[in-house]
């Protein structure tokens, strides 16, 4: 059965919120970050960082919560099989972690990223539900819960982006958000 490590309130419920939207039986080893058990060698043999979350399946190790999401698309069939479509799917699930992590949850230039982030995402929002179009994909994941977290723990006004507004609204209506991320 995969393993997903994580600590309390770490992007590991991310990971967790995908696989309980696949539906994919998972056991989910909580490590205490406080006492660093993170820090310890058994854990650094799975993530020599010693950062949070991370995945065995199998033989297979993996971390870093972005390449587990894309790892878990691509193994369940939820990757489209043409090397451009997967590579749009890549660059947004990189957005998410890089560019829209760094622009809204860095203070110093919270101001500045967040109407240059959330203005074109409003736009592509406009008339469909998901980032992509119609369908919940794995970009959703990444997009969905950075505004989601950015919604919960920053002082951000989203009330000028009302399709951003409405997207997270759905997202955070789903099932599988509510058992995951939703309870925080």
């Amino acid at each position: 059965m995969l393993k997903l490590y994580g600590g309390a309130r770490s992007r590991a419920s991310i990971v967790q919120w995908y696989l309980e939207e696949l539906n994919i039986p998972y056991e989910f080893v909580l490590l205490d970050m406080a006492t660093g058990e993170h820090q310890q060698p058994e854990y650094l043999a799975i993530n020599p960082m010693g950062k949070v979350p991370a995945i065995v399946d199998g033989d297979f190790q993996l971390w870093e919560s972005g390449a587990i999401i894309l790892y878990l698309a691509e193994k369940y069939g939820n990757m489209p099989n043409s090397l451009a479509e997967r590579s749009i799917l890549n660059q947004w699930v990189l957005f998410a972690n890089s560019t829209l992590a760094t622009g809204l949850f860095v203070e110093a230039s919270r101001d500045k990223e967040t109407p240059k982030l959330l203005t074109p995402l409003n736009q592509m929002l406009t008339g469909q539900p998901y980032m992509l179009g119609q369908e919940f994909t794995v970009v959703d994941i990444a997009v969905g819960s950075m505004l989601a977290y950015a919604t919960m723990m920053l002082p951000i006004d989203f009330s000028p982006y009302p399709a951003v507004v409405d997207y997270i609204k759905r997202i955070k209506e789903r099932s599988a958000f509510q058992k995951t991320i939703g309870k925080r």
